[in-house]
């Protein structure tokens, strides 16, 4: 049986993006998810969640938040650092940990949308792992239509009064505060009345379900959230009132980004487990890698996978010099999403029936795989945004 973080082989274009300090940075996550992560993955899927210290644990390495500014906590370091931490977790093959929402999802709303006030409260705290943050925007009855949420803000004096409820939030049944997405107009124009409020999860009113009991990923701290009368004051409003889908536009294409570097990254651990597998596996006396079946398949794959790689990492080099289009962050997406389901299914056909045995890494990424093209948008919601620009 094959456990444990693995390596992906070397891409056939070499990667050009990262330098020494990169590697160095790298070093240090892999150890991490080997040392603290990797040996508690049954427990955490026992519990639903991964243990609270595991938060403060990455805060003390500078692992969350790292780009924000050091004014603000984080380390002020490029977002290469939040690819190289997504990379690292999936060739752990770890599904468990919701570092990257916390810091690259809900620390940039804070960030680029927040006023000082609230940078200084928030920031420095979920850099250190005191605070676990969540976004809060899919409800029961809307999925990925934002504009019909019907969780509503209603201002009262100084003071919103929140009403609602939540589903699929990630980190939600840890999190200390959720930014979440309530109707507080009634515009004809439903892109118009939403807007971003942060609350804190010790509010009257403000209370967790249990874990969802998923298919897969089941170590992720996922969870329905209720808000029933919750009184937040008014400067708990992140940026303007009416102000949220744009917003929400504005960080979902980065969003949609983090979701294929994950999805590029356990595809190219999918397939080092499966190269190390049928070298391994005998069968009619050679070696399962020996039957030509086996060699042309891994050779399709490892030429999608390495396609999907040299796609992804432009995009993430226009990312950094903020020229990334919504489109291109959608098709990478629906694409590498795309890839990566058939790269798992196509390897645990090459394990044989022990890939279908949940003890062996090729089983547990099968299953794990399978939201990446739900979350984050839809991939036929990806398809949409990329007609749109035809």
């Amino acid at each position: 049986m094959q456990s444990g973080a693995i390596r992906p082989l070397p891409h056939m274009l070499p990667r050009q993006l990262f330098n020494a300090e990169h590697e160095a940075f790298r070093d240090m996550v892999r150890k991490f998810y080997t040392q603290e992560v990797v040996p508690n993955t049954e427990k955490y899927e026992q519990q639903q969640h991964v243990d609270r210290d595991l938060w403060n644990k990455a805060g003390q390495l500078g692992l969350l938040c790292a780009t924000m500014p050091e004014a603000y906590g984080g380390s002020g370091v490029d977002r290469l650092y939040s690819m190289i931490l997504i990379e690292e977790q999936a060739y752990a093959m770890d599904s468990a940990t919701g570092f990257s929402l916390h810091s690259d999802i809900v620390a940039n709303y804070i960030f680029n949308f927040g006023n000082d006030a609230q940078k200084q409260h928030w920031l420095p705290k979920m850099a250190t792992g005191e605070v676990v943050t969540a976004i809060a925007m899919t409800e029961p009855s809307t999925g990925s239509d934002l504009q019909a949420i019907k969780t509503t803000a209603v201002l009262d004096g100084d003071e919103y009064v929140i009403n609602g409820s939540k589903i699929f939030i990630t980190n939600g049944y840890l999190c200390d505060m959720a930014i979440v997405v309530c109707k507080t107009g009634h515009s004809d124009k439903g892109s118009a009345n939403l807007s971003l409020i942060m609350v804190e999860a010790n509010r009257v009113g403000f209370s967790k379900g249990k874990p969802l009991n998923k298919i897969g990923m089941k170590g992720q701290d996922t969870c329905e959230l209720f808000f029933d009368d919750v009184r937040v004051p008014k400067h708990n409003l992140l940026g303007v009132e009416g102000m949220g889908f744009m917003m929400l536009m504005k960080e979902l294409a980065w969003e949609r980004m983090l979701v294929a570097i994950l999805c590029q990254a356990g595809a190219e651990a999918a397939f080092a487990h499966t190269v190390q597998y049928t070298k391994g596996r005998q069968a009619f006396g050679k070696s399962i890698s020996n039957f030509q079946n086996t060699r042309f398949k891994l050779a399709e794959l490892r030429t999608e996978i390495d396609f999907c790689r040299a796609y992804l990492d432009r995009c993430m080099q226009l990312q950094l010099e903020e020229q990334l289009a919504i489109d291109a962050a959608a098709a990478a997406k629906y694409k590498i999403s795309e890839m990566f389901s058939k790269v798992v299914d196509e390897c645990l056909q090459l394990h044989g029936g022990y890939g279908y045995m949940l003890e062996y890494p090729i089983a547990r990424a099968y299953i794990d795989n399978r939201a990446n093209r739900i979350y984050a948008g839809t991939n036929e919601i990806m398809k949409e945004l990329i007609s749109r620009t035809l």
